[in-house]
């Protein structure tokens, strides 16, 4: 079979290759989108079916193109989001091929590019860009066995309430999946447990704005790395049903049953860590830090923003707060489901370079890979804050094909003193 000869693969179809291929088609760089499923798959079929963008629709889309919804501040729905990106790759013309599984990629035997076996043949490239993202594989902890008597789950599984089987739900983990998924099973009648970590819990909108907004007019978009300890800090935040604050206690007051973290399993009995108290209350410290550094921001700039004094209110605490729960028997509590919110694995077990820690983390500098040749596209913190949000991927993309164009630019650099040279020995002969 003959093999395709392009000058980058962009290994993805979702948000970050589709946007990996705008900027590279702007550089007039040569490529194509290798794509197993469909555009944006995993916004169909590896979400819950009611689903929304955590960010408004001002906000949550790429620069050069807007929802068709009319609405701005509207959490669009996300078969909605998917098909922004199809029509996305129609306006840029983007060639993303369908249905193409790459299978593993390694240098040339004479190491000035790569070789990509896929479902659909090989392809030879000197640039690739691993924009496949970092939510890639479930990750479920190993504390409970899979023969426990208790069903078990991970949210990347979860479509609805009516899917699981009738019973309690032990939720575990309440960033913005956990949080959600608690709430729509507690709104359609379950009796739901939620095993609550450390988290960030930014208001969803104060003083006539969205937390994106303040971050933005704030600089934390921006920030550039997160802070110390605080790498694996989830953030719970919702747009379902218009958009609210995620509230834990007002969860509780709709009777959920809140814990501490997932600590072990043994014999039919969950154990929980002693620090439910201390995670809300540093959620709390998150949530009333972004109000203070609001109303700062309102003061300086002498801004006619109403006042909100309705975020500042705080439910009473819940019985479950003040007298913890540190074991629960499955059992008795009638649990007949576990639901991992426990968030995802990265896995480039296809991608053989010498660019990975021990635990198969990518090694770079803002997407840029210390095996030259490869880029990486669509992780946490790639660049920034932002960086996992839509927006904020097409600008990591600018950058990477950036990268790509500036080695092309060097690759053809023709030194200045060898044409004049030239010149000279045609002259000398010439005479």
């Amino acid at each position: 079979m003959a093999v395709e000869k392009v000058d980058t693969v962009v290994v993805g179809g979702g948000q970050a290759g589709i946007a990996a291929s705008e900027h590279l088609s702007n550089h007039g760089i040569a490529h194509v989108v290798l794509e197993r499923n469909r555009i944006a798959e995993k916004w169909r079929s590896a979400r819950w079916d009611s689903l929304v963008a955590n960010g408004p629709a001002w906000h949550d889309r790429f620069p050069n193109r807007d929802f068709d919804d009319p609405d701005y501040d509207a959490f669009i729905p996300k078969e909605a989001v998917a098909d922004y990106f199809v029509d996305y790759v129609e306006q840029i013309k983007a060639p993303v091929r369908c249905g193409v599984t790459v299978e593993h990629v390694e240098r040339t035997s004479n190491g000035g590019g790569f070789r990509i076996m896929t479902s659909d043949g090989a392809f030879e490239a000197r640039h690739v860009i691993a924009a496949t993202g970092a939510f890639q594989n479930p990750a479920i902890p190993p504390l409970v066995p899979s023969d426990a008597p208790v069903h078990q789950m991970h949210s990347n599984d979860y479509r609805n309430p009516e899917q699981l089987p009738e019973g309690a739900v032990l939720v575990v983990g309440a960033g913005s999946s956990g949080a959600q998924i608690a709430e729509e099973l507690m709104e359609a009648g379950r009796q739901v447990y939620i095993s609550i970590g450390a988290h960030d819990r930014p208001p969803r909108r104060y003083r006539g704005r969205d937390f994106v907004w303040w971050l933005g007019v704030l600089g934390k978009w921006d920030m550039q790395t997160p802070g110390a300890g605080t790498e694996h800090v989830t953030i719970a935040v919702s747009g379902a049903n218009g958009g609210r604050t995620v509230d834990f206690r007002r969860f509780a007051a709709g009777g959920m049953h809140l814990l501490g973290l997932t600590e072990s399993y043994k014999d039919g009995t969950v154990r929980f860590a002693d620090d439910l108290a201390e995670n809300i209350a540093n959620g709390d410290a998150n949530h009333l830090a972004l109000l203070e550094e609001a109303d700062a921001y309102v003061a300086r700039h002498g801004l006619d923003l109403p006042e909100n004094p309705e975020e500042r209110k705080r439910w009473p605490d819940p019985a479950c707060l003040t007298d913890p729960t540190r074991e629960l028997d499955l059992q008795q509590a009638g649990i007949t489901t576990i639901l991992w919110a426990t968030g995802f694995a990265v896995d480039y077990s296809w991608l053989k370079v010498d660019t990975f820690d021990e635990r198969g983390r990518p090694l770079h500098q803002r997407g840029v890979s210390r095996e030259p040749g490869v880029y990486f596209l669509g992780l946490p913190w790639q660049s920034r804050r932002g960086s996992s949000f839509i927006w904020g991927v097409w600008h990591d993309a600018k950058f990477i094909a950036d990268q790509i164009a500036i080695q092309h630019a060097y690759e053809t650099y023709q030194p200045a003193e060898s044409n004049t040279k030239n010149l000279h020995v045609a002259a000398l002969k010439e005479a």
